[in-house]
């Protein structure tokens, strides 16, 4: 890929890399053992400036395009997915409050930015994920203010962030035209954290249920029109699941060189494992994969970038990306042997992070519904 990419994508790269490499590498296995949030390496990566890579310069970012920010994001998950995950959460938040924000509410993004304030994000609920309609979490107007009461689930950041993007119906019969998008400080009076979810992998991102109890906060937090949310959020999710399937791609080239590097050095029947057909077959099966995913990646952020809509390419990517990753994260482990079972090897951890990626801003399943209603309206 290196004959396709601009020297100053290479430069940029080049220097993740060495970072990761240097910085997030060491640290990924204590992350991961102990489950807290990194924050030096949270600030160090902010202070490279990656959170705002691809934002336009006018918001304080460099104004680079989609492509380099997934290129940045893949050298990150290749280190760690959960910092990868990590990374997505300030980038995605700057992205949205240019595109929706009011003037006041931008005045969080150079915090943002600098990692000087932690954003989340909170649509989920305890009884409804991909059925984002069927949130029960309301914002009832009263006067100049709303009253939000509701539970959100699987909160990213939600233990440590400093305000929240909080989905809520603001017309409670209205079904998914009824949301509205509303920005709480998270010390707002009313709002409770649960304790952090323990979880099969992604651990240190301070995941946790949020409560809010007759939250009142000024009409002027709402982030752009009422009862227009729904559709904010679905044109976001194209932009996220780019971010989502470089992540999968990273953790996905992190467990070939992997699988690479044992297969050369384990002996067995007198030869190194990598002479054998069957362990020769799968290493050509995940770089034939993975060099697909980062293609159809990198298609689907240019289009991104030249205003074309990209629900069906941002699907293909996701649903492409994720299920290779996992097939071939496994088959890596597979390659490693006992060994891969071990925590002592980085594919244990790579196997455990990479299956949320199959779940995580909307499910496979999801992706596939994307694609076959995007078929219909195209082939009609």
């Amino acid at each position: 890929m290196d004959h396709f990419y601009t020297d100053d994508q290479k430069m940029l790269r080049d220097s993740v890399r060495r970072f990761t490499q240097d910085r997030i590498m060491p640290a990924a296995a204590a992350i991961d053992r102990d489950d807290v949030f990194p924050r030096a390496l949270y600030k160090e990566m902010a202070d490279l400036g990656l959170f705002g890579v691809s934002l336009a310069p006018e918001a304080g970012g460099a104004g680079l395009d989609t492509v380099t920010t997934c290129i940045v994001m893949e050298e990150i998950a290749r280190a760690s997915g959960a910092l990868g995950n990590a990374y997505a959460i300030p980038v995605e938040a700057a992205h949205f409050l240019h595109q929706h924000g009011t003037e006041t509410q931008k005045m969080w993004i150079p915090a943002l930015l600098s990692g000087d304030a932690i954003p989340a994000t909170a649509a989920t609920e305890p009884d409804c994920g991909s059925d984002v309609a069927a949130m029960r979490t309301v914002a009832l107007r009263d006067g100049d203010d709303y009253v939000i009461s509701g539970t959100k689930a699987w909160v990213t950041f939600g233990r440590i962030a400093d305000f929240i993007m909080i989905f809520a119906k603001t017309d409670k019969d209205a079904g998914h035209r009824g949301i509205s998008c509303i920005l709480v400080e998270a010390d707002h009076k009313g709002i409770s954290r649960g304790k952090s979810e323990e979880l099969l992998g992604m651990h240190g991102l301070e995941d946790c249920q949020i409560s809010f109890d007759q939250v009142r906060v000024p009409v002027a937090n709402r982030i752009g029109p009422e009862n227009q949310a729904f559709k904010m959020a679905m044109e976001n999710f194209n932009f996220s699941r780019l971010m989502m399937s470089s992540m999968a791609l990273g953790m996905a080239q992190g467990a070939m060189e992997d699988a690479v590097a044992y297969a050369k050095s384990r002996r067995q029947f007198g030869s190194e494992i990598i002479k054998f057909q069957a362990i020769q077959f799968m290493l050509a099966d995940m770089s034939k994969d993975i060099a697909a995913a980062r293609l159809l990646i990198h298609h689907a952020a240019k289009l991104y970038d030249a205003g074309f809509p990209i629900a069906k390419e941002a699907a293909h990517a996701k649903l492409f990306t994720t299920d290779m990753a996992m097939q071939h994260v496994s088959n890596a482990l597979q390659i490693h042997g006992g060994n891969g079972y071990s925590k002592e090897y980085r594919i244990e951890r790579i196997f455990r992070d990479v299956r949320l990626s199959q779940i995580y801003e909307g499910t496979n399943q999801i992706q596939r519904m994307i694609i076959a209603r995007q078929l219909e309206k195209e082939l009609a």
